[in-house]
């Protein structure tokens, strides 16, 4: 009767994937059937502890913060959990052997989101950019390379620029709601008051940097995850060529998106692509 629980579990995080983000659902469809799970399992557990943090403002967030945080030892621990998405995510985690201190590293930045709204320094941004982002990637590509300890140390540098990079056009794009609903700033020495292309230029030329390297490390990758990763590649950086385009200002006014039919486009053209190796 565990199977028939762990199903039900698999099924939620997919559920919540899929609710969440309609591009990294996308994408994850993208990968071949014997890694997809594992991912919606990775990205639900995530998604929890983000929805957390982000928007809970009625309720105890510190609480219930800590609750979670205790499930997810627990789950870890006994390899079970009553909460499904926790299930889940421990199933992936004992089956591809993650490693605990990315789990840690991402839970910590995710509770500093609790009080800390500013980034003064470059150590503290790269810091949660680590935690919240680097780390996730990482957990990833362990189920990509189906856990080869090998593949997963010759990619791991790549993968962490992709998940920086995917952070990164994250925080340009929901600059407005960061700013304004939550009152976080994460880019460090910039002045999101007075947002100017000139600041806003160098945020996307570091961003463009991280996903030179991200899209080296895909070329790399085991052909089970290839063409879903080279996807989810595609939507960021179109959605970093529209922010590009943005005035600085109407980007702190407002969130940019990349509608779902030019999300459809994009797929059908990514996989012509990779059909001619041109990725």
């Amino acid at each position: 009767m565990k199977l028939l629980f762990d199903n039900v579990s698999f099924h939620c995080s997919k559920i919540v994937t899929k609710t969440y983000s309609t591009s990294f659902s996308l994408a994850t469809k993208m990968l071949y059937k014997s890694i997809r799970n594992d991912i919606y399992n990775i990205y639900g557990f995530v998604r929890f502890a983000d929805e957390i943090v982000d928007t809970f403002h009625d309720y105890d967030k510190k609480a219930l913060f800590s609750r979670f945080s205790e499930d997810l030892e627990l789950a870890l621990t006994d390899k079970i959990s009553l909460n499904p998405i926790l299930n889940s995510f421990q199933y992936t985690f004992h089956k591809y052997g993650l490693d605990k201190s990315l789990v840690d590293a991402f839970m910590k930045s995710m509770r500093t989101d609790l009080h800390k709204t500013t980034y003064l320094t470059d150590e503290e941004y790269k810091a949660y950019i680590y935690g919240s982002a680097d780390v996730v990637g990482l957990m990833c590509l362990k189920v990509f390379v189906k856990g080869d300890q090998s593949k997963y140390d010759e990619l791991k540098d790549t993968a962490m620029a992709l998940g920086s990079a995917f952070q990164k056009v994250n925080f340009l794009r929901d600059l407005k709601a960061d700013f304004n609903d939550l009152n976080r700033t994460y880019f460090p020495n910039t002045d999101l008051n007075n947002l100017d292309e000139a600041s806003k230029q160098y945020i996307i030329d570091d961003i463009e940097k991280d996903f030179e390297k991200g899209l080296s490390g895909i070329k790399k990758l085991p052909i089970e995850a290839k063409f879903g990763v080279f996807m989810a590649y595609r939507y960021y950086s179109q959605l970093l060529k529209k922010l590009k385009k943005t005035p600085a200002l109407k980007i702190k006014d407002s969130r940019i998106r990349v509608s779902n039919p030019k999300k459809i486009e994009l797929l059908a053209r990514s996989y012509v692509k990779y059909q001619l190796n041109l990725m």
